[in-house]
This record gives C-alpha cells, sequence and structure tokens, in this order.
C-alpha cells in the first residue's frame, strides 16, 4: 500500500502440496467433493487433495457471504500508528463504521529478518499487541484475550459484528523491503525480495515457506480471517518501489515474478490445509498495482488464480514523484493526461489511443482474468498535490518542477510538492526534512475547502493561530470523475475524494457487478462537528457507499460474459519468456501449449480465448499460427471509460503441426498494452468444442477428447482389464490397475477398503499417502 506515511505503518507438511495447476497438471477428468466444490468460487485455485470449506465462506454461487445488508464489499486499511499517543488525533477499533464495511486490513505487519510474519516485540508499546488505552471509552480491553493492543480490540468488535472480516496486511510501502525495530529505525533486512527471491533471482521456497507456516500460526494467534499480502512490487520494472529498496531488489528483478507466483501457491495451499482442519476458508488477498508500467513487469499477473478477491491500488495515478498535475485517483481517462500525453500515448497506433492511469483501464486489466466479483477498486481517503503550478485548467494537467527532490527519494527530477499546511500528513525524507507531497486526510481538505483552519492543527507542529494563504476553490470534472481544490493565489492543486466523485465511483461498482471498494486508510473520512465547526474524523464517505451497495444486485460471480463448455480438456497453456519490462516494448511473450491429454491434436486444431480491453485489439503472432481478433468488446479510445471487456482472439495450430499426447509448442506473441492471464479457453476437437482445464471454471467436468459430439467422460482403458476378486470380507470390487477410478469411486486392496479423491489411474492404493488420491476407509 503506498501509503500517505512511512511510520511503522504449522499444521501442513509439504506432502499435501502437489506440485503443478490443479486440474492442468493431472491426467484425465478430476472432480471434488460436491459439497464445497459447489461454493468454490470461479477461476480460484483448490489445493489438489485437501477438502477446502468453501462454503464457510461463499454461497452456493461462489459469492462471498458479508451480510444481508452488504451485497458488496467496503474494506477499509486500518492502520497500527494512530494511536492517539504520538499527539495526533486517534482513530482506534471502537472508531470504524463497523455495520458500514465488510473487511478491515490491518497495516501492517512485516517480514521479519528470520523470514516470519511479525508486528514487532510483544510489550506495552507495541500498539498491535500491547498498547492500552485507559479512559478511552469504547477501548476498554476483552479480558478473555490473552494479548492486548489493537488486535484485542479488532476482536472484541467482532464479538459484535460477525460478518465483518479481519485480514493481517504484509509489507507496504515502507516495509516490502525491510522493517521498522522496536526502536524505530528501519532494518533493510530485504524483506519480501530476499524472502522470495535469492541474489541470483533463483525462488527461495524455503523462505517462502518459512513465511507461509509463520502467516498460518499468526492469523490463527490473533483472530484473523485470512492474509492480505501487500508487496510493493514484485516487478521487472527498474527502480520501482521505495528507494530504500532498491540495492536489493534491483538485483533481483528477472526473478520477482516467478518467485512471487510461488508465494502466493504456497500461502493458498497452506491457508487450504489449515482452513480444512479448521472448518473454515481462510482468505487470500493482494493490494495489486494499479499503473499500466508496474503492470508491464508483472508477466500476465498469473499469480491471481491464488487469490480470493484482488484489491487495486487505484490511487497515486499522479503525484509529486514527477512534474505531471493530475488526479490521484481518476476513475476515466479523459485524452488530455499530460503525462501519457509526454510520452505518446495518444499518438501511437500501437497504444489505441488508450490512456491507462486511471481506474476503469485498471479495472479492466484484472478483469480480463478474473470475474467482476473478485476484484475490488481503491480510493483513497487522502490527498495528492503540487505548488507552483504552471499551466493547465486551474492546474489540471499543468506542470510543477521541483528545484530539489527529497534527500532519498531516489529521484534527480521530481515534482514540486505541496508543503506546510496543505501537507498534514507528510512523511520525513531521509535528511529528517518533511517531504512535499500535497498529503492530507480528507477531512482536512474539506476544511481547507471551507476556509477553516481545524483546532488539530497545532497537533501537527502549526500554530493555534494558523491563517491560510488564498482561497481553496473545489472543481470538478465529470469526464475524469475527479474533484480537486485549486488555490489560484499560491498556485496549489490538492486532489480530493467527497460525495460526488464517491457517489459516481460507487455506482460504478454497482453497474459493472464489480466485487466492491477498497479505502486507505478509514482515518482520512470525514464528518461535520456542528459544535466546532469543523470537520474531523467520521464515516461520510464510507456510510455513502455502504447506502449505495446494501440494496444492489449480487456481484458478478463468472469469468466469461458467454457460456463455455461445461466439458473441459486437460491442454495447458503458459505465457513465458516475458523480457525484462524495461525492454519489454511491445510486449513479446511465447504462448506454450502443451497437450496433456491421452489424443493427438491434429494440425488445424482451433483455440480461442479472451483477454481484457486494457490492451488495445491488435494481439498478433509471429509463428504462423494465424492470431487474430476475431470480436471485441470495445474499439476507439477510453476516454469515458472502456465499454466492453473482452477482445476474443482466435489462433489455429498449422496444418503440419500436430500435437502428440505430453508435445508442447510455442508461439511468439506481441501485445502493446499490459494484459492479465488471458482466459475463457475454448479448442475444437474433432468438431466438439471443449473448455480448458487451466481456467478452472466452476461447473466443468475434464475429459477425455472423443471423436463425436459427447465425448466419454473418462479416458477408455488400453486393454480389456482381467476379473479380479476382492480379498476375502471386502465388499468393493478389488482395484485394478491400469483401470480409471473417478472421485468417489471404492476399491478393496490387501484387506483394506479405499475410496478415491479424485480421477486416478495406475496410482495404487496404500502407496499415495494421507494427502493423496486414496483415503483409507479401514481395514475389511
Amino acid at each position: 500500500m503506498l501509503s500517505p506515511t512511512t511510520k511503522r505503518a504449522s499444521l501442513l507438511a509439504s506432502g499435501a502440496a502437489v506440485t503443478g495447476l490443479l486440474l492442468s497438471s493431472l491426467a484425465g477428468g478430476v472432480s471434488y467433493a460436491a459439497d464445497n466444490e459447489s461454493c468454490r468460487p470461479d477461476g480460484l485455485y483448490k489445493t489438489p487433495g485437501v477438502d477446502v470449506p468453501y462454503c464457510s465462506v461463499y454461497d452456493t454461487e461462489g459469492r462471498e457471504k458479508m451480510g444481508a445488508d452488504h451485497q458488496r464489499r467496503v474494506i477499509g486499511y486500518f492502520t497500527s500508528w494512530r494511536t492517539g499517543k504520538n499527539g495526533q488525533p486517534a482513530f482506534l477499533a471502537n472508531n470504524i463504521p463497523w455495520d458500514k464495511i465488510t473487511h478491515i486490513n490491518y497495516a501492517f505487519a512485516h517480514v521479519d529478518g528470520a523470514n516470519k510474519i511479525s508486528v514487532g516485540t510483544d510489550g506495552p508499546n507495541n500498539a498491535s499487541t500491547g498498547m492500552t488505552w485507559p479512559g478511552v471509552a469504547g477501548a476498554e480491553m476483552d479480558p478473555a484475550l490473552p494479548y492486548k493492543g489493537h488486535f484485542n480490540l479488532l476482536n472484541k468488535y467482532k464479538k459484535q459484528h460477525p460478518d465483518v472480516k479481519t485480514l493481517i496486511s504484509v509489507g507496504g510501502w515502507a516495509e516490502t523491503g525491510g522493517y521498522f525495530a522496536d526502536n524505530g529505525d528501519r532494518v533493510n533486512s530485504g524483506g519480501f525480495y530476499s524472502m522470495t527471491t535469492n541474489a541470483d533471482g533463483s525462488v527461495n521456497q524455503a523462505g517462502i515457506d518459512t513465511f507461509a507456516t509463520s502467516a498460518v500460526d499468526f492469523i490463527r494467534k490473533y483472530g484473523f480471517n485470512g492474509v492480505d499480502i501487500d508487496y510493493e512490487y514484485a516487478t521487472t520494472m527498474k527502480d520501482a518501489g521505495n528507494p530504500l529498496d532498491w540495492s536489493i531488489s534491483n538485483g533481483r528483478r528477472a526473478g520477482l515474478v516467478k518467485s512471487y507466483d510461488a508465494l502466493m501457491k504456497s500461502l493458498r495451499e497452506k491457508l487450504d490445509a489449515a482452513g480444512a482442519a479448521d472448518g473454515k476458508h481462510y482468505l487470500l488477498t493482494v493490494a495489486a498495482p494499479s499503473s499500466g508500467y508496474l503492470l508491464r513487469g508483472m508477466e500476465t499477473y498469473q499469480m491471481q488464480k491464488y487469490l480470493d478477491y484482488v484489491n487495486i491500488m487505484s490511487y497515486d495515478l499522479h503525484g509529486a514523484w514527477n512534474e505531471y498535475v493530475g488526479p490521484n485517483a481518476s476513475l476515466f481517462d479523459d485524452g488530455k493526461d499530460a503525462e501519457l500525453a509526454a510520452a505518446n500515448v495518444y499518438g501511437s497506433s500501437q497504444y489505441g489511443n488508450i490512456g491507462y492511469l486511471n481506474t476503469d483501464w485498471a479495472y479492466h486489466y484484472f478483469r480480463g482474468s478474473m470475474p467482476a466479483g473478485r476484484i475490488n477498486i481503491g480510493l483513497p481517503y487522502y490527498t495528492r498535490g503540487h505548488k507552483n503550478v504552471q499551466g493547465g485548467t486551474d492546474g489540471l494537467w499543468g506542470k510543477a518542477t521541483a528545484a530539489t527532490c527529497p534527500v532519498g527519494s531516489g529521484l534527480t527530477k521530481c515534482g514540486d510538492g505541496a508543503s506546510g499546511i496543505d501537507n498534514l500528513w507528510h512523511d520525513k525524507d531521509d535528511a529528517g526534512q518533511e517531504a512535499p507531497a500535497g498529503s492530507n486526510p480528507m477531512w482536512h481538505a474539506k476544511n481547507l475547502e471551507k476556509g477553516i483552519v481545524g483546532d488539530y492543527v497545532t497537533q501537527y507542529g502549526f500554530p493555534a493561530n494558523t491563517t491560510l494563504t488564498g482561497t481553496y476553490v473545489r472543481k470538478y470534472d465529470p469526464t475524469l470523475v475527479a474533484p480537486w481544490l485549486w488555490n489560484a493565489e499560491k498556485k496549489v492543486f490538492l486532489s480530493t475524494e467527497d460525495e460526488q466523485s464517491v457517489a459516481a465511483k460507487a455506482d460504478y461498482v454497482v453497474d459493472r457487478g464489480i466485487g466492491g471498494t477498497m479505502v486507505w486508510e478509514m482515518a482520512g473520512d470525514y464528518a461535520w462537528n456542528a459544535a466546532k465547526g469543523q470537520y474531523e474524523m467520521g464515516s461520510t464517505l464510507t456510510s455513502l457507499m455502504y447506502d449505495k451497495f446494501k440494496s444492489a444486485t449480487p456481484y458478478g460471480a463468472k469469468k466469461s460474459n458467454k457460456a463455455l463448455p461445461t466439458q473441459a480438456v486437460d491442454i495447458e497453456t503458459a505465457f513465458t519468456e516475458f523480457k525484462l519490462g524495461d525492454s519489454n516494448y511491445p510486449i513479446t511473450p511465447k504462448l506454450r501449449i502443451t497437450n496433456r491429454t491421452n489424443t493427438t491434436l491434429p494440425g488445424g486444431t482451433e483455440f480461442q480465448f479472451d483477454y481484457g480491453t486494457s490492451a488495445p485489439a491488435n494481439a498478433s503472432d509471429q509463428s504462423g499460427f494465424g492470431t487474430k481478433v476475431v470480436s471485441s468488446d470495445h474499439t476507439g479510445s477510453n476516454v469515458g471509460g472502456l465499454k466492453g471487456d473482452f477482445h476474443r482472439v482466435s489462433l489455429k495450430l498449422p496444418a503440419w503441426q500436430s500435437l502428440a499426447p505430453g508435445a508442447t509448442v510455442d508461439l511468439a506473441f506481441n501485445y502493446y498494452l499490459p494484459v492479465s492471464t488471458p482466459s475463457n479457453w475454448t479448442v475444437t476437437i474433432g468438431g466438439t468444442t471443449y473448455a480448458l482445464a487451466g481456467d478452472l471454471a466452476r461447473g466443468t467436468t475434464v475429459v477425455e477428447p472423443g471423436s463425436g459430439t459427447t465425448p466419454p467422460t473418462t479416458p477408455p482403458p488400453t486393454t480389456t482389464p482381467p476379473t479380479t476378486e476382492p480379498p476375502a470380507g471386502c465388499t468393493a470390487p478389488a482395484y485394478v490397475a491400469g483401470q480409471v477410478y473417478n472421485a468417489g469411486n471404492e476399491v478393496s486392496h490387501k484387506g483394506h477398503q479405499w475410496k478415491a479423491k479424485w480421477w486416478t489411474q495406475n496410482e495404487e492404493p496404500g502407496t499415495t499417502g494421507e494427502w493423496g488420491v486414496w483415503q483409507d476407509l479401514g481395514a475389511c
């Protein structure tokens, strides 16, 4: 989470984790326990061999259960540092609008020097586990819990609001590549970068497994419903993320995406196993970038299949890290973004006139691979802004260049960020000086708009008799869906959010079936205090979203907008061999197709798939597969929003290129803006069209391709199995080597009765272990 502050923000044995993708790593058909599989969200990876209790969290449509009046998510970040004991206003668990939200992300835990999750040493000064607030009504500790601090209060209030889920968020801007020690000093340990990735770029699986095991232990100990990973950023783009981390991260860039994928897989599998043991599904989520620049270096964000949902950080799209003055979190592009214009994005036909620094673009990036309901858009409850703005319209799309950049920023050229009274929630640079950024809670911005100097300014180092220079006039652009304050006398531009913009974004969420919203951070919301005549911390914007969402239709729970075949075949597809981000234009990975069926695919076999409209409809190949876009939900620029979700692509094996069982073929693929993993695949074999198992779609059965319109549901045996009598005393048929068994089939073997958990062939009962395909039902 790119926060407005940089303050200090084992049950499963490895045998439970089966290598490879669920469905696409197993030959033949696969099925699951009917009760829990009926609740699995569309496209979500399920750990092989584990009966994940999805129905504890999801309904039979795969939609999250959040309470009758919560049809969409409202996820609020709750930070550790607004304790009131630092001389600034407190925001404690009793200040959270519990009845208006669905999830709380606690910010932050970190990766410690031993690759374990941590919130620091226990003690009375530890805000998470030890601090208390004597005399604060509503902040009394629950004596039944063995810890104090924020964690005690969160669990206390969850008892009163059982539909609200809490997740521990790990990382953030300041603690992705290190952590803050108990004395407040930052330890440059490497954090996520070194925990996941060795110095040579290889996957640090031992570090990942240590962290994932500790995360399971942590959420069990402190009563969380899941883990939220705020890793900023696992991208191959050089100098991405916190400059303090570059000495560690830049040398590992080539391996970061692969390691990120391994981290998510390990977390998913360990959480699934723990959930099966505990009888409740544990959530795994991430804070994901929204910038097309960062996402270009994250391949196809293929780790999305491990996530219950993704929270898009659709803010910090413009700010004082460069000179271009624009909205913090516009909903749409207007075709005038000065930063994109300078990069000739609007002038290049290859980009399709698609502006990629807006929420709508980021949503469609993820929509290409996920159901709308597994995506949440981010809203900032803080401002970004510049001073000394030149040009533009009331500052919008103007420029503001700083003479010098903050010490330690890593920048040689940057924007002239707003400062002083226009930068209340500021960071400090490495020299201990204010880092100008125009960062303020929204309640302070509302006071600036009304010409009010709140009595709280003394807590931020300003004298009680502070006066404002100039007037802060609210401006609004309906195309961008972006408000801002413009002080013409000071040439100050502050990008804001208010009721008008948040209402429009809430309508956008409802109209498109999106899962909900995520806000950073709840302490920035506002309310009017009539007695004092000023705005203060409150819940105006959060309540507005609650009111918009409480009677909304259920969110979109399917990846595809069209009906897909219910029979799937085991043909793997993967996009591989990406160049490092800075060299990855156009984006030219290899599309690798591997035939895991027992049937040879003849030349001319047609594949089709969807990719998101975040990229223009100009995908192609250089390998003779005839790749072409056959239909598009959107054409033209994206001013005012992309009109649809998908481009449909067709490609065919060349006439001379058959694909035998187990064989692989690569083609060179081209596109020009980032897309997440292409999905909704189909393949036509022998006149019948199938889905692909790797899409992890709900309601599909994996089959062996047949020669007619109705393929057999299991591969035919190559030979007639011998007639075998069951062992004495056993009622189930004897196990026969070479015979196909499906989930639920029972056999007798070596004096025991066994039950198949999923499709299997040539796996002898008694040899597959506790987590394998055969469940031992006991002696017979």
